[in-house]
């Protein structure tokens, strides 16, 4: 594999892939381990960030003829390809899951309806959580960023982060086991 030093290496691998597929491998050996590590910091299915991965950089190859050099790095047109594929990934959970529930709640077994009263009641006490631990569980759980992303964005350490979300946790369980009796 081509060392890419400098942007001037990487838009002529660019070039060269776009002149002769074969070529490609080159970029995909470059930028998969980055690629990879996007998705899986947003998705936690190890086979679903597999598979997003590979579509990717299918995706990539199939479009790489419109792909136009403006200054902005090859990989970061690789992370606005992996940023709508996970999107599109959570959409189709979020149906599936929809889709599921709305047949469960349909069959009126008993306890149905407690999943979602349950999760309804998870997150009212969500809501009220003091400030930063409920910011760190939208952070963590919601938006599935890592301990250090969340630590950086809230200007605490790691340590700090741990401990709000263990704290939030703990108060939730209180919370959730007392309606639950």
């Amino acid at each position: 594999m081509k060392d890419v030093s400098s942007e001037t290496d990487e838009r002529i691998l660019i070039e060269e892939a776009k002149r002769d597929r074969r070529r490609f491998g080159e970029l995909y050996e470059l930028h998969f381990e980055r690629v990879y590590a996007f998705i899986g910091r947003r998705v936690r299915d190890r086979a679903a960030v597999q598979d997003l991965t590979a579509d990717v950089f299918r995706k990539a190859l199939e479009g790489l003829d419109r792909f136009e050099w403006r200054g902005a790095p090859f990989s970061a047109w690789l992370f606005r390809i992996a940023s709508n594929a996970v999107a599109n990934h959570r959409q189709r959970a979020a149906r599936e899951t929809t889709g599921s529930d709305l047949d469960a709640e349909k069959g009126s077994a008993p306890g149905v309806g407690d999943s979602i009263e349950n999760r309804a009641a998870l997150y009212r006490f969500v809501r009220d959580l003091p400030d930063d631990q409920r910011r760190v569980i939208q952070l963590r759980f919601a938006e599935e960023k890592g301990i250090a992303e969340i630590a950086e964005a809230m200007g605490r350490t790691e340590g700090a982060v741990k401990q709000l979300q263990y704290r939030a946790i703990q108060s939730l369980r209180e919370r959730m086991g007392e309606r639950n009796g």
